[in-house]
């Protein structure tokens, strides 16, 4: 799918068994039980801090997709192109992922970062999103990983202050242009919206001319 992601498994979160020796004893089990228990009830690890860690606020979970520009996308085939890079839930553990994965400004075609807090798909439809919007600001080439880097710092260190209506955030990467975008639960809140784009104004050093648009899911909806 795109070469960080082959790298990060010698650095994961921890998830795979350390005795390979019974691995493949082990998966055959796995799978058939895996295959006998609906699969609601099939139990994954949770992700925590390791000890002396410094915990965040929530989990977080990395997400990247691609697809080929001019393909009308439906919620179904944007569903199978989006992969999940991994969960996080320390400062420490962030710096792990990200230390390996490319940069914005690296990455080629039509390609996504997702920063999402765990949990939430990065999908409009998404209970937590459905009612809720986006914060867009569309970036000259060069920007976006830099930018990129500052906002989901802010957004992991609860610098937007507004509770717990932060979702995630996106970075687009296009042919022309960069975009990134920070999401909220609620849309019709406008003390909130007006305060995340405050805040990303300045923890962006955006310069005051910088156009700013604030879109409602349901208008990309339709």
């Amino acid at each position: 799918l795109c070469p960080f992601l082959t790298r990060l498994k010698d650095d994961d979160s921890g998830d795979h068994d350390q005795n390979e020796e019974n691995n493949t004893q082990k998966d055959s089990e796995k799978e058939k039980n895996d295959r006998e228990k609906p699969q609601s009830t099939t139990k994954r690890k949770a992700v925590v801090p390791g000890p002396a860690e410094h915990p965040l606020q929530y989990n977080y979970t990395f997400w990247y997709s691609r697809r080929t520009p001019g393909r009308p996308t439906s919620s179904q085939s944007y569903e199978q192109n989006i992969k999940q890079i991994g969960t996080f839930a320390s400062v420490e553990q962030f710096w792990r992922f990200y230390s390996h994965m490319v940069r914005p400004g690296d990455l080629t075609g039509h390609s996504d970062f997702h920063l999402f807090k765990e949990g939430i798909k990065p999908m409009w439809e998404d209970d937590a999103n459905k009612n809720g919007g986006k914060w867009i600001i569309r970036l000259r080439k060069g920007l976006a990983s830099r930018c990129w880097e500052n906002l989901i710092l802010a957004m992991l260190g609860e610098q937007f202050m507004v509770g717990e209506e932060i979702c995630g955030a996106v970075v687009s990467v296009r042919f022309q242009e960069d975009i990134i975008s920070i999401w909220n639960k609620t849309a019709s809140d406008q003390a909130t919206t007006a305060r995340i784009r405050d805040t990303l104004r300045r923890v962006l050093n955006l310069p005051p001319n910088t156009i700013m648009e604030y879109k409602t899911h349901t208008d990309s909806i339709k």
